[in-house]
């Protein structure tokens, strides 16, 4: 592997060595995250521990913060991926790719506590790290990767269809454009201006959203389209949606949730157990994807660990230019 550190011999325990690690202490507000120092556990078999070298940051970290309601679940460790260096490796455990040794440099997907200099976690949610992604890349692969991928799975498209993608130039929206061209699939992208060109560097057709949506989509799919995959939540998505995809089934949202019964469409989300075990399952198709040079993460900026909420707040206007990752 590449980018590994010279490291002690794995022998399943910890290296009780004192960790730092963010940790919402009340809902509500970003002001009730506390950055706490933290003893990762020894692994056990099947488990890993990770010297973390960058935690992805997702809408799902805040959303976890401010909507939370179960004061049982608090102090809750916050981030679900990072990308690092195992420095521990529980008896006889593999990691969710195959054998894996202390030094080798990884990823993991759907765990809890990311925001953190090192985690001990399943070893099954941990894949080796592609040589072609950095770990700021790496760290900020799956959880985008598989929401976009469940997208194109519920809706049912195949090769020679055309989707439209309410806002394309999003992280979820980037990988579905990437994950859609290696189907064969065609797809109409919906971004603002300024975000045009990103949606026509990763194969998309590019539409400005805003009034008159519907007509520029038609104009751009004369025969029309055959999904529509809403990565924004807006009413003008859905409306324009259900003006252009006839099967209401084949509209999929992850978004906007108030709209999904009286509208009769689709929606998935990673607390949802159909799109949990899912999303678990594709997990490594798209490291190897990520491997082959066929998905790429643009990361548009990073904070050092001790700035979560300055990176959240950010993430959390809408217009954070692409992924954005901590850096212990």
């Amino acid at each position: 592997m590449t980018e590994a550190l010279d490291a002690e011999p794995a022998t399943g325990r910890s290296m009780n060595l004192m960790a730092e690690r963010w940790v919402a202490t009340r809902y509500g507000d970003l002001n009730g995250l506390e950055l706490q120092e933290h003893e990762p556990p020894a692994p056990g078999p099947g488990e890993v521990t990770i010297e973390v070298r960058a935690a992805g940051v997702n809408p799902a970290d805040y959303k976890r913060i401010l909507q939370g309601t179960n004061p049982d679940a608090l102090p809750h460790p916050i981030g679900f991926e990072v990308a690092g260096v195992l420095t521990a490796v529980g008896e006889d455990t593999e990691i969710g790719s195959g054998p894996a040794s202390v030094g080798d440099a990884v990823l993991a997907f759907r765990i809890g506590g990311g925001y953190a200099t090192a985690v001990t976690v399943p070893a099954k949610d941990v894949f080796a790290k592609p040589d072609a992604l950095s770990f700021r890349e790496a760290a900020n692969l799956l959880l985008a990767g598989c929401t976009a991928a469940e997208m194109l799975h519920v809706t049912g498209v195949r090769e020679g269809d055309t989707v439209l993608v309410h806002g394309a130039s999003g992280a979820v929206g980037v990988s579905v454009l990437q994950q859609a061209r290696a189907l064969g699939v065609r797809v109409v992208g919906t971004a603002s201006r300024a975000n045009q060109d990103v949606v026509a560097q990763f194969g998309g057709i590019p539409v400005v959203y805003g009034s008159g949506l519907a007509d520029r989509v038609r104009e751009a799919a004369p025969d029309g389209v055959a999904a529509a995959l809403d990565c924004v939540g807006t009413d003008e998505a859905v409306d324009v949606s259900l003006q252009l995809v006839d099967d209401r089934s084949r509209i999929v949202t992850i978004a906007a949730f108030a709209r999904v019964q009286q509208a009769g469409i689709r929606a998935i989300g990673g607390a949802m157990p159909a799109s949990a075990e899912y999303r678990d399952r594709v997990r490594g198709d798209l490291v190897a994807m990520a491997g082959r040079g066929e998905l790429v993460v643009p990361v548009a900026r990073t904070f050092p660990l001790d700035q979560a909420r300055e990176a959240l707040a950010l993430l959390r206007t809408g217009h954070p230019g692409g992924k954005l990752a901590l850096v212990p």
